[in-house]
């Protein structure tokens, strides 16, 4: 057994392996969902950041396959099988089976040795694309759970309550971050996931406590912000404080995290959970997700308005402008790389990154869908980010069946959240197993309203050739 990744201390280690004591405990003292809401959200806030247990044959363990593979083995011991509303087979599966199944299809076509000056690259084969099915699946559970336990209310509610009263707690080792230097994981783990330099910004710091870079804990607690707008919209306090007091707490530790993408979805989807009609909530929410999803086609036929972005970035900061320029560069650079490849991608192992001739790597691959892409191609993109946009979609047809405010506001929110995910990924890669479960909580509620919703109109329809018998006889 091995560590691979970033290199930690021997606490990094032992975090990760007693990561299945504190998910029995969270099972045995609280109800499934409430569990599986922690087993993973916390994971995603208090292990180590790059740091794998490796073992032959067997994925690493980190803090995504450790937590999701104890939620799956809880929900299996602890949740009663229920059948799942609707079509036992549809669009969800194809993509399932798409995004599990296609690394095979990747590795058995690309067994080709790529050769750039002194760096080979060797082929991947079935081997490969077995590991990475693996690798796909353990991502992928905290998906499955969520559209499997989330079917009332008040489960999605719950998801608001834990994000946000994560977002305040965490926001403390933040403050300490921001006031001494990011140096929590370099106490605890004996390592730093990012680096300084990346770091530092307007004469300080942004905090990254145990996640992966300061953006990554940046759009965490704006997410947490969204969640309290939406609990202060509805009345509700966390704990004694007045409604308003988490949020208005939140939002200045967002603008402390010196993030501008996170401070413009903040402001965005801040004035929209709190004064905007749900259902224009939602709406917002869906034009985010087809954009998402027609971000490669917009830039493969160059529609996409990247000189316009930049030249607004300029006009306010040239070095915010300069950065977004070298992004946009550097995606030309790899999509022209990943087209020659269009359908299942180069593999795993940087055969989706791009060489000089020299043998020397040119490129810098920030965004997930363009490592996605990559890798695995058109069908791994459109299984991932279709399965990450597909439940916000879902929600919006059944939208019009919830009959309280309350229950259109957090679905609401939920759905805006879950979209701005999917946005993230143009142009960072922070995609987690608590990703997943939000979009997997969003799909499981979308159904059963549904699902709901045609069983009251079956019944209704069922008694009306009763009732009119009743009346041919009187």
């Amino acid at each position: 057994m091995q560590a691979s990744g970033m290199t930690g201390n021997w606490f990094a280690a032992s975090a990760i392996l007693a990561w299945p004591l504190v998910a029995f405990a969270l099972y045995r003292a609280k109800p499934p969902v409430e569990a599986t809401l922690w087993t993973i959200l916390g994971a995603l806030l208090l292990l180590p950041s790059g740091v794998a247990i490796k073992m032959e044959m067997i994925p690493g363990l980190d803090k995504n396959s450790v937590p999701n593979l104890c939620a799956f083995i809880g929900c299996v011991m602890l949740v009663p099988r229920r059948r799942r509303p609707g079509s036992p087979f549809g669009l969800v599966e194809v993509l399932a089976l798409m995004l599990i199944g296609g690394p095979i299809i990747t590795g058995a076509l690309n067994n080709d040795a790529l050769v750039m000056g002194d760096r080979v690259l060797p082929g991947v084969g079935y081997y490969d694309g077995i590991s990475a099915l693996i690798s796909q699946l353990l991502v992928f559970l905290p998906f499955l759970l969520g559209r499997r336990l989330f079917r009332n209310s008040a489960d999605v509610e719950m998801a608001i309550r834990c994000l946000a009263v994560a977002g305040i707690f965490y926001s403390l080792p933040m403050l300490l971050e921001i006031r001494l230097s990011p140096q929590l994981s370099n106490w605890v783990y004996g390592y730093f996931p990012s680096s300084f330099v990346t770091e530092a910004r307007y004469g300080g710091y942004r905090p990254v406590v145990f996640m992966a870079n300061g953006l990554t804990t940046a759009f965490f607690v704006m997410t947490a912000f969204l969640a309290a707008m939406a609990m202060w919209r509805v009345g509700d306090r966390i704990r004694q404080f007045p409604a308003a007091a988490a949020p208005s707490y939140l939002i200045v530790i967002v603008v402390l995290c010196k993030s501008a993408g996170a401070f413009v979805y903040a402001a965005v989807g801040g004035f929209v959970v709190r004064w905007m009609n749900p259902k224009a909530q939602l709406r917002l929410a869906l034009v985010l997700a087809i954009i998402g999803l027609l971000y490669p086609v917009l830039r493969i036929t160059d529609v996409f308005p990247d000189k316009f972005l930049v030249d607004a970035a300029a006009s306010i900061d040239q070095e915010r402008a300069a950065s977004l320029k070298f992004r946009f560069d550097q995606e030309r650079q790899l999509l022209d790389h990943a087209s020659q490849r269009l359908a299942f991608g180069w593999g795993r192992y940087g055969r989706n990154r791009v060489y000089q001739e020299s043998g020397k790597d040119a490129s810098i691959t920030d965004g997930a869908w363009i490592i996605t892409f990559g890798q695995f191609g058109l069908v791994g993109f459109l299984a991932q980010f279709g399965l990450l946009a597909l439940p916000i979609f879902r929600a919006a047809a059944a939208y019009r069946y919830l009959r309280t405010e309350r229950e259109r506001v957090f679905l609401s929110a939920i759905a805006l959240i879950a979209a701005l995910c999917v946005i993230e990924q143009l142009p960072n890669s922070s995609i987690s197993s608590w990703s997943w479960l939000v979009a997997g909580a969003l799909l499981g509620r979308a159904e059963w309203i549904i699902a709901a919703a045609r069983g009251r109109l079956s019944a209704h329809r069922s008694k009306m050739p009763m009732t009119h018998a009743g009346s041919a006889n009187a």
